[in-house]
Formats: structure tokens, C-alpha cells, sequence
């Protein structure tokens, strides 16, 4: 048999019950395998009990000293209860000077503490009991958030600005860098309002509406690192010449701001715009699409999509396979392009007719570099437009792989 004999309003505040007489402190921490909140308990004193109904700094103070022995239990494991006794007469019976002289040498839970209250600037002065002389008992775990991104800041040497703190308000990334950056105006404070939008306003003018194109490499939503990378640098830029006082934090946020919003803009667009629509030079021959693992797809002229757009759609759904080479062919004519975009690199090949009947076929097959994924569009378009003579002065061809291997060292730098 069991009675509540103290808690607080919040259920999660430890609380003392008495079982079979005896006085004991129950700690929710943790969680088991199912995710769900575990319970320990510890025995108690009265005396213990009379500080934990008079004193809610003390009693805030232990909770926050017992949650990582709770984490340390895991799962399954059980509370070290030694370890736990060991808290109460320390936090609870000792000395103002006793308490915050303990306290900067065992373990705490900040995050509690600073969501109930707690004044982050006397926790970091190891002024334990006056940075919780005005806690309370509803969490604000917002603000607990706020203090861990801010510590986080600290230790990489990182000191915002208000507007610093504003721009990344607006973008919604102030507690999560990871976040996707959106634009709300309204969380800002309306006195810096004016200022962040002007920051915005330089971003906007550095990206100039353009849209990140898909990487059909990467998949059906991919996105064209060597152009988001571009736009970043050249926002970046832009900001620090204009507003050179915002921090990194807040540049990075807003050029992450730009490149999502162009991102979305591309996503929106076929893969390759200049070539969404049915091209001339392609109307009267049907084109083979093949990967590495042997699948084919046909394009025909008059289908809904482009040939250059069917490509690039078909390269989207089959990256990811383990494809690293693909094909695109003239079956009638004996000639086609192959891709290698691991290696940035493009072979051309056509089929070279021998002069005795009968005898094997042979190809003659020529290789080059490749600039990127614009140049593979482009080398992609050509193909399509004008056939194997169209890619003369796209690219550097040679029949040697030797040679191409030598150029891209070159290239490389080594």
C-alpha cells in the first residue's frame, strides 16, 4: 500500500510517497525499450522531506542532479542507487555555500533547470542556488532549447548580435541549424523587422530568383550541388559585403534561406529546361536508354516528353542502383553517347562497319571530360539535336583511356 505524501503541480517534479511506512522519492527519467517514462525511487528522510516542501530550488536542483543517473540505467538497467543517496544530504541539508561548491562537481540535467527558470549566466558561475531562486514549477522547454543552441554557439566562439538573433528568428533556424529556413516576419521583434528585411533583401538581389535545377544523379528530387554551392557562395558574398557586422550563423542561415527557395523553384522545372520540349533534330529516330544493370527504355518521337527530359527522367529512377553508367543510343544508325558520372567523364561510340561480310563488329569508341552537370545537358542535348557529329566541340575527345586518365590528373592537379 501506497500514498502520495508530497508533489508538486507538475507530475514529472520527483514526489515523495510513503510505502510500508517508510518514506520514499520517486524520479521519473529515462525511458525503456517501448519509449515509455521510467520510474525510480530512493529511500528518504523526514528531514529531506521538510527541505523538498519548503525549498523547490533545492528540490528543482536534485531532480536535475538524479536525471543522468536515470539515463545511465538505460532501458532496463537499474538506478544506481548509491550513487543517488549520496545526492540528497549534499543538495538538500547543506550549506547555500556547501550546495553550489557540490554542485560544480557532480553531473546535472541543465536543460531542466533552465526550462523551469533557472538563470543560465549564474548556472555558468556556478552559482547553483541563486540561478534558481525564481524557478518555477511549469517548463518553458523552449527556452531550454534557446540556452543549449546558445551554449553550442559559445564553444565554437560564436557571439550574436541582436540583429544577428533576429535574422535567425526569421528564419526559424535561431534553435536548429539543421532546420529548413522559411521566412516569418511576424516572430520577429517589429523595432528590428526593418533591419533583418533589408539583409533578406540583399540575399534576394545576390540569388535573383533563379531556380536550383534537379540532379537527376541524385534521384528524382536531387539537388545540383555545384549550383547550390555556387548560389551560396555568391549570397554569402553579398552579405558580408553589405552587412558585414552578421555573424556566420545568420549568413549561413540566410543563404541557406535562398538555395531552399531555389531548390523548390527547380523542383517545380523539368530536369532540363532548355530541352522540355519535342526538338527538331530528334523528330524521326527513336532512342534507346540503357544503365549498367541492363535495363532499356525506348523513347519514340511524338511521346509527351522531350527525349532529353525522358533521359534525364529515366537516369532519376534508376539512380541509387548502383548505376553509374548510362547510355543513350542510336539503335538504327550503330551510334550513341555513354555517361559516366562517377568518373565525369563521356564516351562516344559508333558502330564501324567491316569491310569483309561476316566479320565481328567493331566500334570505334572516343573519350572525354566532363565539366559538371550543365555540360552533361549540354552534351545530352547535342546527341539528341544533331547525332555523333554534334559533339565534335563539346568535348576533347581522344581514343587512348590512357590519355584521358593523364588528362585527369592534369585536371586534378597531381
Amino acid at each position: 500500500m501506497e500514498t502520495i505524501e508530497f508533489a508538486r503541480s507538475d507530475p514529472f517534479w520527483p514526489r515523495v510517497l510513503v510505502e510500508d511506512g517508510a518514506l520514499t522519492l520517486e524520479v521519473v527519467g529515462g525511458a525503456d525499450a517501448l519509449h515509455d517514462p521510467r520510474r525510480f525511487r530512493l529511500p528518504l528522510r523526514d528531514a529531506h522531506l521538510a527541505v523538498l516542501r519548503q525549498d523547490r530550488s533545492r528540490h528543482l536542483l536534485l531532480w536535475s542532479a538524479l536525471l543522468p543517473l536515470c539515463d545511465d540505467a538505460g532501458t532496463g538497467g537499474p538506478l544506481d542507487e548509491d550513487a543517488g543517496r549520496s545526492l540528497l544530504d549534499p543538495i538538500l541539508l547543506g550549506s547555500p555555500e556547501q550546495v553550489d561548491a557540490f554542485f560544480r562537481t557532480i553531473r546535472r540535467h541543465r536543460g531542466v533547470l533552465v526550462a523551469h527558470g533557472a538563470d543560465p549566466d549564474l548556472l555558468d558561475d556556478g552559482q547553483a542556488l541563486a540561478a534558481t531562486a525564481d524557478v518555477h514549477e511549469t517548463p518553458s522547454w523552449h527556452r531550454a532549447q534557446e540556452d543549449e543552441a546558445a551554449r553550442r554557439r559559445r564553444q565554437r566562439g560564436v557571439r550574436l548580435s541582436a540583429l544577428d538573433t533576429a535574422v535567425l528568428t526569421y528564419t526559424g533556424q535561431l534553435l536548429h541549424a539543421s532546420t529548413i529556413p522559411r521566412r516569418d516576419p511576424d516572430a520577429v521583434d517589429p523595432g528590428l523587422l526593418p533591419a533583418v528585411l533589408d539583409v533578406i533583401a540583399t540575399a534576394d538581389g545576390a540569388a535573383a530568383g533563379r531556380p536550383l535545377l534537379r540532379d537527376p544523379r541524385r534521384g528524382r528530387t536531387g539537388v545540383d550541388r555545384e549550383a547550390w554551392d555556387e548560389m551560396t557562395s555568391t549570397v554569402e558574398a553579398a552579405l558580408r559585403r553589405v552587412h558585414p557586422g552578421l555573424s556566420r550563423d545568420a549568413v549561413r542561415s540566410v543563404s541557406f534561406l535562398m538555395c531552399s527557395e531555389a531548390t523548390d523553384r527547380g523542383r517545380r522545372q523539368p530536369f532540363d529546361p532548355e530541352a522540355a520540349a519535342p526538338r527538331a533534330g530528334a523528330g524521326g529516330r527513336p532512342l534507346t536508354f540503357t544503365d549498367d544493370q541492363e535495363v532499356a527504355r525506348t523513347w519514340t518521337p511524338g511521346d509527351d516528353l522531350s527525349a532529353a527530359e525522358a533521359f534525364w527522367s529515366f537516369v532519376a529512377e534508376r539512380a541509387g542502383t548502383d548505376d553509374e553508367v548510362f547510355t543513350l543510343e542510336d539503335e538504327h544508325v550503330g551510334d550513341g553517347i555513354q555517361l559516366h558520372f562517377s568518373a565525369d567523364s563521356v564516351a562516344r561510340v559508333r558502330t564501324v562497319t567491316g569491310a569483309v561480310p561476316g566479320a565481328e563488329t567493331q566500334y570505334r569508341v572516343e573519350y572525354g571530360l566532363v565539366d559538371g552537370l550543365a555540360h552533361d545537358r549540354a552534351i545530352v542535348r547535342a546527341y539528341i539535336d544533331g547525332g555523333f557529329a554534334a559533339l565534335e566541340d563539346l568535348v576533347r575527345w581522344t581514343p587512348d583511356p590512357a590519355e584521358l586518365e593523364e588528362r585527369r590528373r592534369r585536371r586534378a592537379g597531381r
